[in-house]
């Protein structure tokens, strides 16, 4: 199936009979002590950014204005940074982000699976106003334009429509995997197979689930009040619903490219572990990044922090403070110290006589005098003493912080 395929037909509609459903209750522990004190959409990313903004903004600048986000896992921080920088929508154009905590709607159960976190809130769905559903993960980064998805299910009369994006056949084994028909209808659906299939046309890629669908309302409200209500049932999208519906239902593959989107310059990652998160933010710094987030015609919408412009302090021989190949946010301090290709987030201070490489540092965190910092992910908040060196000594790394499968080391305040 062509990526750029889509219906020529009015969106206006389309888009406003269709409500979202974005599922941010997720605990994230590939992403290790990243996730301990919040949920994996609320963690920050880009400098100045929460994961859970790339998908909200794809919501907004899609058309979508009408969204629900159903939280659990260490929702705190989520929730106040969803009220502070989300609430501007207005009623009166029946635009509208709700929160949704767990409530055990129906039962004594907590949200048992993806599927089951939207079955138990099936009720907020008014299937007479909305057509469709868009169910979305809040922990992705990407940029995609779901109007073209709705249009493309839409075209093809589809009962279900799942997004769908090429990757390494060496990498596929952590997706759902998918098998399409030459029209598009989805075959077969494998959950995390642990001998993927490739793609027909390409041996070195496979087609994998983006965990991003768009239901029928009545499709989606008969399946999941009949399969969820079964004893022993997964209760998930992936493992469970989708392949389910194969023989029964109408179900497409949306194949998502760069060229899928406005500008040809789409976007997709998954940032479950601690080595695709550090790769993510490493994107950003290249001199065209395939995530462009300079993109005035898609923004990214966040809360704003008020904070003034990053500052770079001293000019001597042995204290200079600089910073090549890196993005620094608002609020940054370089005092005397050298930054090489690294982000820093917002309110990041790095004192004199400092050296940092390749690294990621969250808000708020601080680097003492004569440190040295390579290859590292600093956590939101961490003070790192003076003189401590980190990515340098693997084994006294490994004894005092976390070390992913590629090297990265991951530093956070319960830590120090």
């Amino acid at each position: 199936m062509s990526e750029n395929r889509y219906s020529h037909l009015s969106s206006n509609q389309l888009i406003r009979r269709t409500t979202a459903m974005v599922l941010a209750g997720g605990k994230g522990t590939r992403l290790r002590d990243l996730t301990n004190r919040v949920a994996k959409p609320a963690i920050s990313f880009g400098g100045k950014y929460r994961i859970i903004d790339f998908t909200l903004s794809n919501c907004v600048n899609s058309g979508i204005r009408r969204i629900g986000i159903l939280t659990q896992y260490m929702a705190q921080d989520l929730i106040m940074h969803l009220q502070s920088g989300w609430q501007f929508f207005h009623s009166a154009l029946d635009e509208q982000v709700s929160i949704i905590p767990a409530q055990q709607r129906t039962g004594e159960e907590w949200y048992r699976g993806t599927a089951d976190a939207v079955y138990q809130n099936l009720d907020l769905i008014d299937s007479n106003r909305f057509d469709r559903v868009l169910i979305l993960g809040g922990d992705h980064v990407y940029k995609m334009d779901y109007s073209r998805m709705v249009n493309f299910h839409a075209e093809n009369d589809a009962e279900v429509t799942v997004a769908c994006i090429r990757t390494p056949i060496a990498k596929a084994s952590s997706f759902g995997v998918m098998g399409l028909a030459q029209d598009g209808r989805v075959l077969s659906f494998d959950e995390k197979p642990a001998n993927p299939k490739c793609d027909p046309h390409d041996p070195q890629q496979a087609l994998v689930s983006m965990g991003i669908y768009v239901f029928n309302t009545d499709v989606l409200d008969c399946e999941l009040r009949k399969a969820l209500l079964q004893p022993g049932y997964g209760h998930d999208f992936g493992h469970n619903i989708i392949p389910s519906l194969l023989s029964k239902r109408r179900v497409y593959g949306y194949v998502f490219g760069a060229k899928g989107h406005p500008g040809n310059n789409g976007y997709w990652r998954d940032v479950g572990d601690l080595d695709a998160y550090y790769e993510a933010s490493m994107d950003l710094l290249a001199p065209e990044p395939q995530l462009n987030i300079y993109d005035k015609e898609w923004p990214i919408i966040t809360d704003q922090k008020q904070r003034p412009g990053a500052k770079f302090v001293f000019d001597e021989d042995d204290r200079r403070g600089y910073a090549v190949d890196s993005m620094l946010s608002a609020g940054v301090i370089v005092s005397g110290a050298a930054v090489h290709h690294s982000l820093l987030s917002f309110d990041v201070r790095i004192e004199e006589r400092s050296e940092v490489y390749d690294s990621v540092l969250l808000p708020g965190s601080e680097v003492g005098k004569r440190c040295l910092i390579h290859k590292a992910i600093i956590g939101e908040d961490c003070i790192i003493p003076d003189g401590m060196q980190i990515g340098v000594d693997k084994e006294l790394d490994a004894k005092r912080f976390t070390i992913s499968d590629q090297g990265v080391v991951l530093v956070t305040s319960d830590m120090l």
